[in-house]
């Protein structure tokens, strides 16, 4: 099996690869009916926008992704005026691509961008549904389809990192967290096609280095870089290497915590 499960949309075309843990796809497809924004939290490559990915899909609509950070203002969500060969004409940003279209929006790590920015997605998210736009005059109300979806990772959270309370009540929310290990084997396998058994051993390998309590680590080893491994290991690269390739050298920068993560791996491994 590859990237795509055999679950079909309406449209007849496969759905973008996902596991559910919970109840995640009934609660988000309650949403979109509802018409409710969504906020999902959770740590850096446990499936959040994969998981926005596959239900875009399966609910039929067109995905905007926007990935959030300090320098993103109002003006690269909502638009702006440019120059070009026939004068000033106006852009719509991603947003208002969003709104016009009927689509989900989805801002990725959106506690990066600046709280100045984030206010424009208020009146999106309560009962009036509309996006102002101030340099057209228009005011753009938006349909049955649109729905705009959030994500962050609260490990990264700080006094200067945090949504606005008057912003995060205006979300209904969900929490993500690592599969558990049977879970992640099945979604090893299904990325990849690599056999069970293999899948289970790096599962086990992601699960003893999660346990790493001594090392000042930012990020525990994700389900995104087992599958890379994985991908690796199944293009006949050496399975240690492909190990240390994709879960040890992208998580740290010191060497000390670097030789700590290799003996975990040489220990899993045997």
């Amino acid at each position: 099996m590859d990237m795509q499960t055999q679950l079909k949309t309406p449209g007849d075309t496969l759905l973008p690869f996902y596991r559910p843990q919970g109840n995640e796809v009934a609660l988000f497809q309650h949403a979109w009916q509802r018409q409710l924004p969504v906020m999902i939290k959770g740590p850096t490559g446990c499936g959040k926008t994969r998981f926005v990915q596959h239900m875009a899909a399966r609910l039929g609509r067109p995905l905007y992704t926007v990935a959030c950070h300090d320098d993103l203002t109002a003006a690269d969500l909502v638009g702006r005026h440019l120059i070009g060969d026939s004068g000033t004409f106006w852009s719509d940003g991603p947003l208002t691509r969003a709104v016009r279209d009927g689509a989900i929006c989805y801002l990725d790590e959106v506690v990066e961008a600046r709280k100045d920015t984030t206010v424009v997605l208020h009146p999106l998210t309560d009962d009036r549904r509309m996006l102002p736009l101030e340099r057209t005059g228009e005011t753009l109300q938006a349909p049955p389809g649109f729905m705009l979806v959030v994500s962050y990772n609260p490990g990264y959270q700080n006094l200067l990192k945090t949504l606005k309370p008057s912003t995060r009540q205006r979300f209904i929310a969900m929490s993500f967290d690592f599969p558990g290990p049977a879970l992640e084997s099945d979604i090893v396998c299904g990325e990849t096609g690599i056999d069970r058994i293999l899948a289970e051993r790096l599962v086990g390998l992601a699960v003893a280095l999660r346990a790493l309590k001594d090392h000042d680590l930012e990020e525990a080893a994700s389900t995104r870089l087992l599958v890379y491994a994985a991908r690796l290991i199944q293009n006949g690269f050496d399975l240690r290497e492909a190990c240390i390739a994709a879960l040890v050298e992208p998580l740290s920068d010191d060497p000390e915590t670097i030789g700590a993560l290799r003996e975990v791996i040489d220990a899993s491994l045997g």
